[in-house]
């Protein structure tokens, strides 16, 4: 690792909260996309039930 001298604290924190940010963004999509499939396929099911009668 570089010797980031009297920035260090500045420079990890920055690592640090880019990091946090990153993973939340992360998890946030991840949900999203869920809340999307099941979305998705209760709308396939009720088309599926439609077509049948």
């Amino acid at each position: 690792m570089p010797d980031l001298g009297k920035y260090a604290v500045t420079v990890l924190s920055a690592y640090g909260a880019s990091i946090v940010l990153l993973i939340g963004l992360v998890l946030i999509s991840l949900r999203a996309g869920r809340k999307a499939r099941r979305a998705l396929e209760a709308v396939e099911t009720r088309r599926e039930i439609k077509d049948e009668a």
